[in-house]
Protein backbone atom coordinates (compact mmCIF):
# COMPACT_ATOMS: atom_id res chain seq x y z
CA UNK A 1 0.00 0.00 0.00
CA UNK A 2 3.18 2.35 0.88
CA UNK A 3 4.42 1.91 -2.27
CA UNK A 4 1.73 3.85 -4.48
CA UNK A 5 2.69 7.14 -2.51
CA UNK A 6 6.41 6.75 -2.83
CA UNK A 7 6.40 9.02 -5.97
CA UNK A 8 4.49 11.34 -4.10
CA UNK A 9 7.17 11.39 -0.91
CA UNK A 10 8.41 14.78 -1.51
CA UNK A 11 5.48 16.20 -2.00
CA UNK A 12 4.28 15.25 1.25
CA UNK A 13 7.84 16.15 3.12
CA UNK A 14 7.32 19.52 1.85
CA UNK A 15 3.91 20.01 1.73
CA UNK A 16 4.34 19.16 5.93
CA UNK A 17 6.85 21.87 5.80
CA UNK A 18 4.84 24.62 4.34
CA UNK A 19 2.08 24.05 6.62
CA UNK A 20 4.43 24.78 9.60
CA UNK A 21 5.09 27.44 7.73
CA UNK A 22 1.80 28.92 6.97
CA UNK A 23 1.12 28.01 10.86
CA UNK A 24 3.39 30.20 12.20
CA UNK A 25 2.79 33.05 9.96
CA UNK A 26 -0.74 32.66 11.77
CA UNK A 27 0.32 32.95 14.99
CA UNK A 28 3.27 35.62 14.58
CA UNK A 29 0.14 37.70 12.85
CA UNK A 30 -2.07 37.32 16.13
CA UNK A 31 -4.66 34.54 14.94
CA UNK A 32 -6.19 33.03 18.04
CA UNK A 33 -3.83 29.56 18.25
CA UNK A 34 -6.85 27.09 19.39
CA UNK A 35 -8.85 28.17 16.23
CA UNK A 36 -5.80 28.46 14.17
CA UNK A 37 -5.58 24.29 15.35
CA UNK A 38 -8.95 23.57 14.75
CA UNK A 39 -8.30 24.95 10.66
CA UNK A 40 -5.28 23.02 10.44
CA UNK A 41 -6.22 19.93 11.65
CA UNK A 42 -9.88 20.38 9.34
CA UNK A 43 -7.76 21.28 6.23
CA UNK A 44 -4.89 18.57 6.69
CA UNK A 45 -7.46 16.09 7.48
CA UNK A 46 -9.67 16.80 4.15
CA UNK A 47 -5.94 16.86 2.34
CA UNK A 48 -5.32 13.40 3.90
CA UNK A 49 -8.83 12.04 2.51
CA UNK A 50 -8.64 13.94 -1.37
CA UNK A 51 -4.78 12.34 -1.15
CA UNK A 52 -5.30 9.21 -0.26
CA UNK A 53 -8.29 8.57 -3.30
CA UNK A 54 -6.78 11.14 -5.40
CA UNK A 55 -3.28 9.19 -5.40
CA UNK A 56 -5.50 5.75 -6.68
CA UNK A 57 -7.51 7.62 -9.33
CA UNK A 58 -4.89 9.61 -10.59
CA UNK A 59 -1.60 8.02 -10.09
CA UNK A 60 -0.64 7.93 -13.44
CA UNK A 61 -0.44 11.80 -13.47
CA UNK A 62 2.35 11.66 -10.41
CA UNK A 63 4.77 13.69 -12.40
CA UNK A 64 2.40 16.19 -13.38
CA UNK A 65 0.68 16.25 -9.48
CA UNK A 66 4.03 16.73 -8.24
CA UNK A 67 5.30 19.44 -10.49
CA UNK A 68 2.20 21.47 -9.76
CA UNK A 69 2.15 20.84 -6.12
CA UNK A 70 5.94 21.70 -5.43
CA UNK A 71 5.51 24.79 -7.57
CA UNK A 72 2.68 26.18 -5.31
CA UNK A 73 4.62 25.18 -2.04
CA UNK A 74 7.33 27.16 -3.36
CA UNK A 75 5.72 30.06 -4.34
CA UNK A 76 3.86 29.85 -0.72
CA UNK A 77 6.44 29.68 0.83
CA UNK A 78 8.32 32.49 -1.11
CA UNK A 79 5.51 34.96 -0.08
CA UNK A 80 5.42 33.80 3.23
CA UNK A 81 9.66 34.61 3.29
CA UNK A 82 8.65 37.88 1.35
CA UNK A 83 5.94 39.05 4.19
CA UNK A 84 8.28 38.18 7.15
CA UNK A 85 11.62 40.62 5.60
CA UNK A 86 9.28 43.69 4.92
CA UNK A 87 7.99 42.96 8.36
CA UNK A 88 3.97 42.74 7.33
Amino acid sequence: MLEEYLPLLGLIIFGNIENLVLSSQGVVAGVNPIKLGIASICVVSAWLIIGTFGTQLLINYVDFIEFIGGFAIFVLGLQAMIKSIRGV
